[in-house]
């Protein structure tokens, strides 16, 4: 049976880049395609109050990135902090992505505010603290594409830390065999990378940081880690599955409030 896979969509692509490359979640479809992973997606707008039925209407989740700020605590995030611990709670699986990756740090209890030491924009390299089983990775390093300024700045009691750089700790976290959450964009590639960073280069993004991000952007060879990655959260949504009880084949309805 093909899982059926909830992405909760908390931000949306710029105006001039989605026509091309489509959403957040469109971009997860593509990069699970590209690496050989077929599910069934449905998607759910919950800045606009679109949220699941209930946390067992999907066999896994996916939690996307977004503009907002986790410490805004705006009133849809208050529900998805809920819903996150739903979701945990009844054992589906679950990715968070940049604001994903924060937002439920947050609602575990971590600190989540602006980094002091600037912008995240370009490819990052992050190294592994644990092995990853099926990883396939030449080494135990791997580049993705980052646009933060925010970050989790402290561990959350529940998580362990699974990859960490210099500039962003907790970097991957995984709380136990339940949740994976990403910093970084696997589901970014590198022309949408580089089109997002001349997009915002003056105004989020400063201009000298949004530089020395294309000068890595568009050298020769550049390239990222997303395949393995996205084989990696295929896996970890694979692993944690199968669930008798699984609400799932009476199909995800999505409500507003």
């Amino acid at each position: 049976m093909t899982l059926k896979i909830g992405i909760l969509a908390t931000g949306i692509t710029p105006d001039p880049l989605i026509s091309e490359f489509g959403s957040f979640g469109d971009m997860f479809e593509r990069l699970f395609d590209k690496a050989g992973h077929t599910f069934d997606y449905v998607h759910f707008d919950v800045r606009d109050g679109e949220f699941p039925e209930s946390s067992t209407v999907c066999d896994g989740w996916i939690i996307s990135g977004s503009k907002s700020n986790v410490y805004e605590n705006l009133p849809w995030m208050q529900k998805l902090k809920v819903l996150i611990r739903e979701i945990y709670q009844a054992d589906r699986p679950m990715l968070g992505i940049c604001f994903g990756h924060q937002i439920i740090a947050d609602a575990f209890g971590a600190h989540v505010h602006r980094y002091p030491g600037g912008w995240g924009v370009g490819l990052h390299e992050y190294s592994l603290t644990k092995d990853v089983q099926g990883l396939g990775l030449a080494a135990s390093k791997f580049t993705l594409s980052v646009m933060h300024q925010d970050q989790v700045l402290e561990k959350p009691e529940a998580a362990e830390i699974v990859a960490e750089s210099s500039f962003c700790p907790f970097a991957v976290l995984q709380y136990d065999n339940r949740i994976l959450t990403f910093q970084a964009h696997p589901e970014f590639d590198i022309t949408f990378e580089t089109r997002l960073v001349q997009h915002l280069r003056g105004q989020s993004v400063p201009e000298s940081d949004a530089d020395k991000a294309l000068e890595g952007l568009t050298v020769s060879g550049a390239s990222t880690d997303s395949l393995a990655i996205a084989h990696w959260m295929a896996g970890f949504l694979l692993r944690n599955q199968t669930k008798p009880e699984t609400e799932s084949s009476k199909g995800a309805v999505a409500h507003t409030g």
